[in-house]
């Protein structure tokens, strides 16, 4: 009798176990499912989706420390890579392949020079970014009239837009600070979105009402990996990774 009694008791704690086992297991994973969805959405659409841009005149990066003491909050990084019809920055080819090589979204820019052809500005900077090694669409930076009218400097900055379009296959970003857009280009760039910097605790608000993509926020962060300052910056409202993300085409060199 006393053995029947432990065999009963040992058969219902053998199933009482197996059972705690399958609901800590389901626990488990259902909790490994809500992280990594909330991880997949937050690289997208939360509004701590951050980046940086970078030029040569951050000198040396250690792009390891950059790309593992981000603490996946650092999402991207643009990377200016020519300025004009001529001039290359002289880190760009360094830092492409060093950001691509510990695993970042890397774009690169361009830093527009409206008094200058718009064909040579394509031309400088197609040479130097081959589509294959970006993971997200160009960007032009815009924070000089050249000594041009506003209506000279929107048709000549519209133009050179038009032809990155038509060379990538995707229009690409335009990034300028708030003031200068509001002086010089408001209701000029209907289509594009617009990377906006302003150096405040206050978001960005442009005059026209127009949205704002991403807003660079300080050009005096800091983050392991880099001496002295960065440029940081983060996506607005519900804007996501997805809306910028390169298009894996080939695209064919036309200059018009």
């Amino acid at each position: 009798m006393y053995c029947f009694h432990i065999s009963i008791i040992s058969r219902n704690f053998a199933a009482m176990s197996k059972k705690r086992y399958i609901f800590v297991f389901l626990w488990i994973f259902s909790f490994i499912g809500v992280k990594a969805q909330y991880n997949i959405q937050c690289e997208d659409t939360c509004d701590h989706v951050h980046g940086l841009d970078m030029s040569h005149y951050q000198g040396d990066v250690w792009w390891e420390t950059v790309a593992t003491n981000s603490n996946h909050k650092l999402n991207y990084v643009y990377l200016k890579a020519t300025e004009g019809s001529s001039l290359i920055d002289q880190r760009y080819y360094e830092n492409i392949q060093a950001a691509k090589r510990n695993g970042m979204n890397v774009g690169s820019y361009h830093f527009y020079r409206p008094q200058v052809s718009q064909i040579e500005q394509l031309q400088n900077f197609r040479a130097q970014c081959r589509p294959q090694d970006q993971d997200l669409i160009p960007m032009v930076d815009i924070e000089t009239t050249g000594g041009l009218s506003d209506y000279a400097l929107q048709d000549s900055l519209l133009k050179f837009l038009d032809l990155m379009t038509k060379e990538y296959g995707v229009r690409p970003l335009v990034y300028t600070y708030t003031n200068f857009y509001n002086r010089h280009l408001m209701g000029s760039l209907t289509g594009y979105k617009l990377f906006i910097a302003q150096y405040t605790a206050r978001e960005p608000v442009l005059n026209d009402g127009r949205d704002i993509f991403a807003w660079q926020y300080t050009g005096k962060g800091y983050i392991n990996g880099v001496r002295g300052y960065v440029d940081k910056s983060r996506l607005m409202g519900r804007h996501s990774m997805r809306e910028i993300r390169f298009p894996r085409r080939r695209t064919n060199i036309r200059y018009y």
